[in-house]
C-alpha cells in the first residue's frame, strides 16, 4: 500500500484527485488508499525536502474536487443503475426489500451519514451510490456531502501537515501513524454494530 500512495504522489495533484474521485464515487475504488494518501500527502507538503513539490492549498483543493466530482458521480451512478439491479427477486446480495430499508434509512439518517461517511473507509465509497439508488433528495445530499468533502479534504491533509512541520522526521513513523487513524475511523462502525445488535 505504501509503494501505491508514493506511486499516486509522484504523479501530482492529478493523481490524488483521480484516486479521491474513484475511492468516493466508484466501488471499485474502495480499495484504494483514501485516508493514508491524505495523511501522506499533507506530510509530504511539510517536509523540508518535499521531493514531490506539493503544497497544502494543492493538495486540499485536490482532494476536495475529487471527493466531491466523486460522490456525485456515485450518486447518479446509483440512481441511474440501482433501480434495476434492485429489481432482482431471486438475488441475493440486491433483493428489492434491501432498497426499500436504504430509501427507509436516508430518509431518517441520510444527511448525517452522507457527512460522516467522509472519514470511514469503505463506507464513503458505498454511501454515494446507496443514497442514490435510495432517491435522496438531490439537494440534501450535496449540500452535505460537500461539507463532508471540504472536512475531511482539509481537516486530514492539514493536520498531517502541522503535525509533519511539528515533529522532525515523522515521515519514519507513517505506517503506524495510517494504522492509528484507521483504527480510529472504524470505531464508530463497530460500537454502532454492537449496539444495534443490543438493541434486536
Amino acid at each position: 500500500m505504501e509503494q501505491l500512495t508514493q506511486a499516486i504522489l509522484g504523479a501530482s495533484y492529478l493523481g490524488i484527485f483521480l484516486v479521491v474521485f474513484a475511492e468516493t464515487g466508484l466501488l471499485v475504488g474502495a480499495a484504494l488508499p483514501g485516508d493514508s494518501l491524505l495523511i501522506v500527502a499533507g506530510m509530504a507538503a511539510a517536509s523540508q525536502t518535499n521531493k514531490y513539490h506539493l503544497s497544502l492549498p494543492g493538495v486540499i483543493g485536490a482532494v476536495v474536487a475529487g471527493a466531491i466530482l466523486g460522490s456525485l458521480v456515485g450518486y447518479f451512478l446509483g440512481k441511474r443503475f440501482g433501480p434495476a439491479i434492485f429489481s432482482r427477486q431471486n438475488s441475493r446480495l440486491f433483493k428489492p426489500e434491501y432498497r426499500l430499508q436504504a430509501e427507509e434509512f436516508f430518509a431518517k439518517e441520510g444527511p448525517k451519514s452522507v457527512m460522516l461517511a467522509r472519514f470511514i473507509p469503505f463506507v464513503r465509497a458505498v454511501v454515494p451510490t446507496l443514497a442514490g439508488v435510495s432517491n435522496m433528495n438531490f439537494s440534501l445530499y450535496a449540500l452535505y456531502s460537500v461539507i463532508g468533502a471540504v472536512l475531511w479534504g482539509a481537516g486530514l491533509p492539514a493536520l498531517a501537515y502541522y503535525v509533519g512541520q511539528k515533529i522532525p522526521n515523522l515521515d519514519h513513523y507513517i505506517l503506524l501513524i495510517v494504522a492509528v487513524v484507521m483504527l480510529l475511523s472504524v470505531i464508530p462502525v463497530v460500537m454502532r454494530v454492537l449496539s444495534s445488535r443490543r438493541a434486536s
